[in-house]
């Protein structure tokens, strides 16, 4: 195996399991369970400074730029190095998994914004201007009497 092909296959394992982490994120999410998040934010972090270096270590092999470069020039290059074929095969096998963590990635993006939607909707409804309806002040406290005895004596 070349140097190239090693480091493709490093970061291929990598990215698969960052969509393992993006799959757990995405059960967390649906399931609503919060704090499971902030261990899946973790290794996600981890996970991304490995791919950097991983990253970085392939443009030192193929002389591309990463800050630069982008999927095309890689595959010229790789058309330029015929005697590449098992990095070549890896480089495929990798942008296909970068294309699926991309989009578990924005669907996490798009659960987590309907969470926030409900949050905010809930917190509006709790604390509405209307005083005689209104159950917390925007204070965070319970309000005045709402008039209703059966609710006032809970």
């Amino acid at each position: 195996m070349s140097p190239l092909a090693e480091v493709l296959s490093r970061e291929t394992d990598l990215v698969s399991r960052f969509i393992l982490l993006l799959k757990n994120e995405q059960n967390a999410l649906k399931l609503a369970q919060a704090a499971a998040l902030s261990e899946i934010n973790r290794d996600k972090q981890a996970l991304i400074e490995q791919l950097n270096a991983v990253g970085t270590e392939r443009s030192r092999l193929t002389d591309l730029n990463t800050a630069t470069a982008n999927l095309g020039d890689m595959s010229t290059w790789l058309t330029q190095h015929p005697d590449e074929k098992q990095s070549a095969a890896l480089w495929v096998v990798l942008i296909d998994l970068a294309k699926e963590a991309k989009t578990l990635h924005e669907l996490n993006g798009t659960l987590i914004n309907l969470h926030l939607k409900q949050t905010a909707d809930a917190i509006a409804v709790l604390t509405r201007q209307h005083q005689e309806h209104s159950l917390y002040g925007s204070n965070g406290q319970a309000a005045a009497a709402s008039g209703s005895r059966i609710v006032d004596s809970a």
